[in-house]
């Protein structure tokens, strides 16, 4: 009897040792190969997209949490968890507003511009933000700091005309071991087939917009006379007298600065994206401001419009309400052309409201402050 409990009680002890060695296997494997990786894009856009009247436009969404298999292939490059944007040096109006994980998103961005014209370039950000989703609400954090990132960024750049920040997704890798916590963050398309916004399906198609654009710009640069206050008037009465205001707000890139520039058709935003961008070409400091107008039949509406600079004093510009729609035909008189040219606080603001918040619940950004008479 004896013999049969010592028998059992060492089989018994066996099987725990047994297990106790697989448990300590698996556990070290683990923490070798880091299996255990749960991907968690977020769909964090920043929106904006100039909405006027009552036009219903796709705007950039609040940021979502999309869970995704680990296993799934996810478009873009390799992963690479050791990128360092540190040395990169940004001097913008709105980037210079941002917090530092902001930043880092910004300057990110801006490294990859070229490589982004591919549509799904995958930006890597690296493990920068571990301390931040390490917090009980870092994945929020973080939500809000891409989404403050994406705004300044469109906004500082109309370059960048051919992105969608509604296709831009951010991904966040957390990799658990026994070891502890890791994150690897990055940028790509997701399930989309790019990133562009619709006009464009291609990288080919996005060079060949920039091409046509920058011997617009090409042009209008040349013609620079050195004298601030001549080469915004130049700029302003090309776009007045060369874009069509889009009535029917239907067609293709009215927003932007194709539209604009090439097809010589677009709303306030592609006009004030289009000031802005020739102005930053000629090293004359200029910013892209949206609010609300109020039209000579008391209506308000959604609306952008331009802040510039001239001998150390901000000016407001509008080239959108320079160049109204003439009802029955006929030609604008020298006074409409310039009701909107270099206004100070007091002329301008009695019909203009700027916001600094792009999307609703996003950051509050500022504006220069405008000098209170006209130039």
């Amino acid at each position: 009897m004896k013999s049969r409990l010592a028998s059992f009680i060492m089989s018994v002890v066996m099987i725990l040792i047994i297990c106790a060695l697989v448990l300590l296997g698996i556990i070290i494997y683990q923490d070798i190969s880091g299996m255990e990786t749960a991907v968690t894009p977020e769909n964090f856009v920043g929106n904006y997209t100039s909405n006027e009247n009552t036009v219903d436009t796709e705007s950039i969404k609040t940021p979502q949490v999309v869970e995704n298999n680990p296993l799934d292939d996810i478009q873009g490059g390799s992963s690479n968890s050791n990128v360092d944007y540190s040395s990169v040096t940004v001097d913008k109006y709105f980037y210079n507003q941002l917090e530092e994980p902001s930043k880092t998103i910004y300057k990110a961005l801006e490294s990859n511009k070229e490589n982004m014209k591919s549509g799904t370039y995958r930006v890597d950000l690296g493990d920068s933000f571990t301390n931040i989703l390490n917090t009980a609400n870092g994945q929020d954090e973080l939500g809000d700091y891409y989404q403050s990132a994406i705004e300044a960024y469109t906004y500082d750049n109309p370059d960048v005309f051919y992105l969608s920040p509604n296709k831009m997704y951010l991904n966040i890798e957390t990799t658990t071991s026994a070891s502890g916590v890791s994150y690897n963050v990055y940028i790509n398309n997701g399930n989309e087939n790019n990133y562009f916004i619709d006009e464009f399906s291609s990288g080919a198609q996005v060079q060949n917009a920039i091409n046509q654009i920058e011997q617009v710009k090409n042009s209008l640069v040349s013609r620079k006379t050195g004298n601030t206050y001549d080469d915004i008037k130049m700029v302003h009465d090309y776009l007045v007298d060369n874009i069509e205001y889009d009535t029917s707000l239907s067609r293709n890139n009215i927003y932007d600065i194709y539209g604009a520039l090439v097809n010589h058709v677009a709303v306030c935003e592609g006009y004030a994206r289009s000031f802005k961008y020739i102005l930053d070409e000629m090293g004359i400091p200029c910013v892209l401001v949206i609010g609300t107008g109020t039209n000579s039949r008391g209506e308000t509406e959604r609306h952008a419009w331009n802040y510039v600079e001239v001998q150390g004093s901000w000016y407001a510009v509008d080239c959108t309400w320079d160049d109204p729609v003439v009802v029955g035909g006929g030609t604008v008189s020298q006074s409409s052309k310039y009701k909107y040219f270099l206004k100070g606080s007091n002329d301008f603001l009695s019909d203009h409201t700027p916001s600094g918040q792009f999307t609703p619940g996003g950051k509050e950004f500022t504006y220069p402050n405008l000098s209170n008479s006209s130039y």
